[in-house]
């Protein structure tokens, strides 16, 4: 899977590098300017929404303190939105929750579970019985199930269970967006371990008590 940022087009005049600052500076005026610039360009009823110079600064200041709120601080993330503003298909141009939205990929597109079908794995490995026998479809939905709690996966009424793991995953994909590690899933039980269980071993058990048995009514 190819990382999020390789498919990405650069914005005009904004180095790569450059990440948004949780404060409004220079830097900032620039990113912001170049974004809306590439609004205009995407979206050609685009004055519906900012039909002055007045309305276009109001919605510049808007947005600024909007990214600051919600953690939009670096470039490749409004690239991302940029792209998925280019999908859209729409000639107006989105509010600045919508473009929010839209900066943040989808769990399909790095190529992970939805969010309905990793808090369905969750759950159903969370459950006791799968204890030592879960199989995890990737390190993120385990990663977002035990920041969650297993047992709180197991015990809490659904929609709260979803809502705590929703909260996890979400923060889990902004890490993989962002290429932080996550936790890794444990390793397999050794064989060892399995072999404890096996019919062999159950019925060598049964015969030593049996012969114990046998031994103490002689």
């Amino acid at each position: 899977m190819k990382p999020v940022s390789s498919v990405l087009q650069t914005l005009p005049n904004v180095e790569s590098a450059v990440v948004v600052p949780l404060k409004a500076d220079a830097g900032t005026v620039q990113v912001i300017n170049s974004l809306f610039r590439e609004l205009m360009s995407i979206f050609p009823a685009w004055k519906q929404a900012w039909p002055d110079q007045e309305a276009i600064n109001s919605a510049k200041a808007t947005w600024t303190k909007a990214f600051m709120a919600e953690r939009i601080t670096k470039i490749e993330q409004i690239r991302f939105g940029i792209e998925q503003c280019r999908k859209v298909g729409s000639d107006f141009a989105p509010s600045v929750g919508k473009f929010i939205t839209l900066c943040q990929p989808t769990p399909e597109m790095l190529g992970i579970p939805s969010l309905d079908a990793a808090f369905r794995e969750a759950c159903r490995n969370a459950h006791p019985s799968m204890a030592g026998q879960a199989t995890w479809s990737h390190d993120a939905v385990w990663h977002a199930a035990r920041e969650a709690g297993f047992e709180n996966l197991n015990r809490l009424e659904t929609s709260l269970a979803k809502k705590l793991f929703e909260r996890n995953y979400v923060i889990t994909v902004r890490r993989l967006v962002d290429g932080l590690p996550l936790q890794k899933m444990p390793l397999a039980l050794p064989a060892r371990a399995e072999g404890r269980r096996t019919p062999e071993v159950g019925n060598k058990a049964l015969a030593e008590l049996r012969a114990r048995r046998a031994g103490a009514t002689q």
